[in-house]
């Protein structure tokens, strides 16, 4: 992914897009042949020169002009023909955004398929389901990864559509009017760099298709945030239903032996704080004066290349961590016991209307009963038995099967196949 955002495949895309364009000018007349093939033999660069020149003219483009124009020679001066800077530029970030896009969705597919095998491999692996931070209905944690896996898909859905919108590129002159080019010059032009021509531009390229980018990027983050706060709670000493993989020489705390932290977890929800930040400032983007400004340039020079690599950095971390995911089944299971019960206090409840009670006269017995258990620890099932308004309706047969965790999951399968896991 740095590559892809380093000063030397920037100034290749620009290269190419010159020499695209006089292949273009040349099909039309406008730059003899001849000169189209010297200047793709000589065309060359040298950063150094670029970055020497840029200090005397404090023009990027001009500077990379110049340089190739060193090598070139005399027929330079059909380079860059009827051009703007930004139609290099613009055009080139969107080659380098459409070249991220396209890593960061390999990224992602790995992801879908890691958690795809491990929802699988838990599919049926009861634990306790969570409200508000309070024990709730029982659910498994094979559905937990089911939930990450489907949000992943719409993550992929996401990002070919946000790649899309900016696999745009413009070759249309200094206020987008073609005025010294030829449209067809655009068309070629695009069309080499697999790019799509942007319908309609002024000097630069639109920057809500940018934000659109950018923001995608963000609510990837946000969701690799959210599955990364769920194991920073599962890992919590009094939880501990899931960890993340502790490597046989890793340190946890530099005073504290025994610790095992989430840090990785811990790093990704921080890195997606980043991710949000910098689509806000993709957001302030969008309106620039007139035909242009260049008020965006800068902002982007940062949060383009800033947020490719910082997603692409979280998305291997955080598919290592699903794959390393040590799962502690027997914790679950115990933790389930914590409430003596109190998990089943919806199938009870039901159990008694179906029987003919009153729901809020239902409700109210439950409650009461459900209250006693969490201040006094007792089992939740027996507390029941002792209550005759309970056992005047539910036998032990109907209590027994209220507090079948089994009776709970019994949808796992339908859930799962309809995610596309099955």
């Amino acid at each position: 992914m740095g590559r892809i955002f380093t000063d030397e495949n920037r100034y290749a895309i620009w290269l190419e897009i010159e020499l695209l364009a006089c292949e273009a000018q040349a099909q039309l007349g406008a730059v003899p042949s001849e000169a189209v093939k010297i200047i793709r033999e000589k065309a060359k660069f040298n950063i150094d020169r670029i970055n020497e020149i840029e200090a005397e003219v404090k023009h990027d483009v001009i500077a990379f002009l110049t340089s190739v124009g060193e090598f070139v020679g005399p027929d330079s001066r059909f380079i860059h023909l009827g051009m703007t800077s930004s139609d290099v530029v613009d055009t080139a970030l969107s080659v380098q955004m459409k070249q991220a896009g396209e890593l960061l969705q390999k990224d992602l597919t790995e992801l879908r398929d890691i958690l795809a095998r491990r929802a699988k491999e838990f599919k049926m692996t009861v634990m306790t389901g969570r409200s508000h931070g309070i024990h709730a209905e029982p659910t498994t944690f094979g559905l937990k990864l089911a939930l990450w896996y489907d949000e992943t898909r719409r993550n992929i859905t996401r990002l070919q559509s946000a790649i899309a919108t900016i696999s745009v590129g413009q070759i249309s002159g200094a206020v987008g009017t073609f005025a010294h080019l030829s449209p067809s010059v655009e068309e070629y032009v695009c069309g080499k760099l697999g790019l799509t021509p942007a319908p309609v531009s002024t000097q630069v390229i639109q920057r809500d298709r940018h934000a659109e980018y950018l923001t995608t990027l963000a609510v990837i983050g946000s969701s690799l945030d959210k599955f990364a706060t769920e194991i920073r709670h599962l890992q919590r000493t009094e939880v501990l239903e899931a960890e993340e993989y502790f490597s046989e020489k890793q340190k946890g705390s530099s005073a504290m032996p025994h610790k095992r932290n989430p840090i990785t977890c811990e790093q990704i929800s921080g890195l997606a704080r980043l991710l949000r930040g910098n689509a806000q400032a993709a957001l302030e983007n969008v309106a620039l004066w007139h035909e242009r400004d260049i008020s965006h340039s800068s902002v982007e020079r940062v949060i383009v290349p800033d947020s490719c690599m910082v997603l692409d950095h979280m998305l291997t971390k955080f598919t290592n961590i699903i794959d390393t995911l040590l799962v502690y089944p027997e914790n679950m299971k115990e933790n389930m016991d914590i409430t003596h019960g109190l998990l089943y206090s919806q199938p009870v409840l039901l159990a008694l209307t179906k029987k003919g009670m009153k729901r809020e006269v239902a409700y109210r017995i439950v409650q009461r009963n459900a209250m006693d258990v969490w201040k006094s620890r007792k089992n939740f099932k027996e507390v029941l038995k002792a209550d005759a308004e309970v056992t005047a309706v539910l036998n032990d047969a109907d209590l027994d099967e209220a507090f079948d965790p089994k009776k709970s999951l019994n949808t796992v399968d339908y859930i799962f196949k309809r995610v596309g896991l099955a």
